[in-house]
């Protein structure tokens, strides 16, 4: 893949991301996506990563802004840092209760791209800032 059709797949990951729609993500990941969450094990499979996205949906609403992505020359791998900015909807079981707090916490992403799909998202924060902000 190259580097521009390397940059389109994120950015339209985080496009639908930032609109919510689970449906057009689902699109661009690959059926054997490995997904590597900051707390947690690997979640292998798009059924796992559509279990995810629908979790995500109801119990965050989130928009991710200042995007910067960086690609490698032959398209095979990406990274992007941003600021997430949320609303914790929906309590998560073993985190704080959730009563609509809003948090605004650094991030990133790291990808391994392969024909055409994401084939490995590994997403990155600071859980102790993120609980700090919920619990304030």
């Amino acid at each position: 893949m190259s580097e521009q059709a390397a940059r389109a797949v994120v950015v339209a990951y985080f496009d639908a991301f930032n609109a919510g729609d689970a449906k057009a993500m689902l699109a661009l990941v690959s059926e054997d996506v490995e997904h590597h969450v900051n707390q947690g094990a690997v979640r292998r499979g798009w059924d796992a990563f559509a279990a995810f996205c629908a979790h995500m949906g109801v119990s965050y609403r989130e928009e991710l802004r200042d995007m910067v992505i960086f690609v490698n020359e032959d398209g095979t791998r990406a990274a992007a840092e941003f600021v997430v900015h949320g609303e914790y909807l929906q309590t998560d079981p073993g985190l704080p209760e959730a009563r609509g707090q809003r948090y605004v916490l650094p991030a990133g992403s790291f990808f391994t791209l392969r024909d055409g799909k994401i084939a490995r998202v590994a997403t990155h924060y600071n859980l102790q800032d993120w609980i700090a902000q919920v619990s304030a």
